[in-house]
């Protein structure tokens, strides 16, 4: 069964940084696609960043490109998001999700879900 752990969120003033993680285990496959997505209360959820962790490739959305990484350590199976320049906007449970293949950015696309990490960003 997969598991997905979040872990490093906290409160952080706008401009500061912090660096989310997700230890993933229980996946068959070598490689698969790993999505961080976030929810703010009243809004609907939002895809952040996704990576496939066979090759690499990486996809960010509009409103964190620039200040957002999302990265891979293969041999502790954990991928990471660091937020750069953070902004009181970016305030959200943010959530790791996973699935055998990167095909999109909506939450259907990832049946795996970790139980989310909150993140507030304070002006």
């Amino acid at each position: 069964q997969v598991q997905l752990v979040e872990s490093g969120g906290g409160s952080v003033q706008a401009g500061g940084s912090l660096r989310l993680s997700c230890a993933a285990s229980g996946y068959t496959y070598s490689s698969y696609c790993l999505g961080w997505f976030r929810q703010a209360p009243g809004k609907e959820r939002e895809g952040v960043a996704r990576i496939y962790t066979g090759g690499g490739s990486t996809y960010y959305a509009d409103s964190v490109k620039g200040r957002f990484t999302i990265s891979q350590d293969n041999a502790k199976n954990t991928v990471y998001l660091q937020m750069n320049s953070l902004k009181p906007e970016d305030t959200a449970i943010y959530y790791c999700a996973a699935a055998l293949w990167c095909v999109g950015m909506r939450g259907t696309d990832f049946p795996y879900w970790g139980q989310g990490t909150q993140v507030t960003v304070s002006s």
